[in-house]
């Protein structure tokens, strides 16, 4: 499963979500909006106003929601 994480610098949730994944062993490949400043256009296209946002091919999660994050272990 390819998993995605979209953060930023200085975002707690991100913080916070990377830590959950890391913990839970859940790979995953982080694009930091502040580095990779394209991403934001396809974040935008896609209806995201904030981050974290983590894809998946199973489910979309905005926000630091570890109920949802377990369901991609």
């Amino acid at each position: 499963m390819s998993i995605k994480l979209f953060s930023k610098n200085n975002c707690m949730q991100c913080k916070m979500t990377k830590r959950f994944l890391t913990q839970n062993q859940i790979s995953f490949e982080e694009i930091n909006i502040d580095i990779q400043p394209e991403a934001i256009d396809w974040l935008k296209e896609n209806g995201f106003q904030t981050v974290p946002v983590v894809t998946s091919d199973v489910a979309t999660i905005v926000g630091f929601r570890p109920d949802q994050l377990k369901l991609l272990a």
